[in-house]
């Protein structure tokens, strides 16, 4: 793995909003073709297994979360408990997610974090980086294969009703995001449409929700979400945390609204990073996972000077928000609204550093198969809401 300087292509921003990336420039720059990241294909081959590996592990940590009830350690509200074990033993199904690896190209990626829930950054990994392989390096390939694998995944999950997506519309990452993912639902053939989350209503039946006074909340007598026709949304994809919509005022609705939700309620589990000191005392040792706990003295005695070396993180947390790194070079704290619910404590792996650069490497699984890469990197260790996405190849 390297790092490579390059020029960026005459007219690269209309070349963006051609493939509907509209949010290039944001913090000074978001997209980034001054420089690239090339590796081998071998080294390809070894990221797409740690993917999946990492993936399998992860369906594991939820059947035991599940089968042992463990929910307080993930700060699950009551009401929404039964939800997730419902959820998982139906079955529901998953489109998509990201992983994010420290890795240099050398020995075994380290998983940092799962996003589960709500990845973004998928318009510039599946589309933007590919044109621009297109444009720059043509005879070379690209660890990519989002586009199919997407297209290829609504269809297998073979839904029964229209989707409905939502998102924050005034969020033009979130908006450019589920346009992308629109577009792939309509390549499959489905019936799909998009809506604002805030245009989402509620129609209430003759039982009240769950978790209110009185009321256990079943079946369609009590309520739907609905569209702005007035039309129930049986089936919603949405690109809007469980943690967010579980609190808001109807989130006690969502038992027994009626909705199947991409992704699914068991995803939740997956998108706290609770789940990292889970799949650790699931799996001591394993090669792609990094030592984590929940008290900060269980890192003492593992040794290589954990006590010293570690990273804090909340339970829930967006763009290394609230996330503090203490090492022997030093340390790193970044501020947010966020820690809450409480905290989780990690063993460090540092990101490696390439012309000053800190790269973090994105790695998507669509279903049950690695699907593609995508690379952010700052200048500070901790990779936040600014950090720059910059393209790649392999030979």
């Amino acid at each position: 793995m390297r790092r490579e300087r390059c020029a960026p292509r005459a007219g690269w921003q209309e070349r963006c909003e051609a493939v509907g990336f509209t949010f290039h420039s944001e913090d000074g720059g978001y997209w980034d073709e001054s420089a690239c990241y090339a590796f081998t294909a071998d080294q390809v081959d070894v990221l797409e297994a740690a993917t999946e590996a990492v993936h399998r592990c992860c369906l594991d940590a939820v059947d035991h979360v599940v089968s042992t009830g463990a929910f307080d350690r993930f700060q699950v509200p009551d009401f929404a408990r039964p939800l997730v074990t419902e959820s998982w033993k139906r079955g529901e199904p998953s489109l998509f997610g990201r992983f994010d690896f420290s890795w240099d190209g050398r020995g075994q990626p380290k998983m940092l974090e799962y996003n589960a829930d709500t990845p973004t950054s998928l318009v510039e990994a599946a589309v933007v980086q590919w044109y621009w392989l297109q444009d720059m390096f043509p005879g070379r390939d690209q660890f990519n294969s989002l586009h199919e694998k997407l297209v290829e995944r609504w269809r297998a999950m073979a839904l029964p009703t229209v989707l409905t997506l939502a998102c924050t519309m005034q969020n033009d990452e979130d908006a450019d995001n589920l346009q992308y993912l629109l577009d792939t639902a309509l390549q499959a053939g489905l019936d799909a449409r998009a809506i604002d989350v805030e245009a989402i209503g509620w129609q209430p039946g003759q039982a009240t929700p769950a978790g209110a006074a009185g009321g256990a909340g079943t079946g369609d007598a009590a309520g739907c979400f609905v569209d702005l026709d007035g039309r129930p949304i049986r089936t919603l994809f949405k690109l809007y945390p469980w943690e967010w919509m579980l609190r808001e005022e109807f989130g006690p609705c969502i038992p027994g609204c009626g909705t199947m939700f991409i992704e699914p309620p068991w995803k939740m589990l997956l998108s706290n990073k609770a789940i990292l000191p889970v799949l650790w005392e699931l799996f001591p040792g394993h090669p792609n996972l990094l030592a984590a706990s929940f008290d900060p003295q269980g890192l003492e005695g593992g040794g290589g000077g954990w006590a010293s070396s570690h990273v804090k993180k909340p339970l829930y947390s967006r763009e290394g928000a609230n996330v503090t790194i203490r090492s022997a070079q030093g340390d790193h704290h970044e501020g947010g609204i966020y820690g809450a619910e409480g905290y989780i404590y990690q063993a460090y792996a540092p990101l490696p550093r390439f012309d000053d650069r800190y790269p973090v490497i994105g790695s998507w699984i669509v279903g049950d198969r690695a699907a593609g890469m995508g690379i952010r990197e700052d200048r500070s260790p901790i990779t936040r809401n600014s950090s720059r996405f910059i393209p790649h190849w392999f030979d």
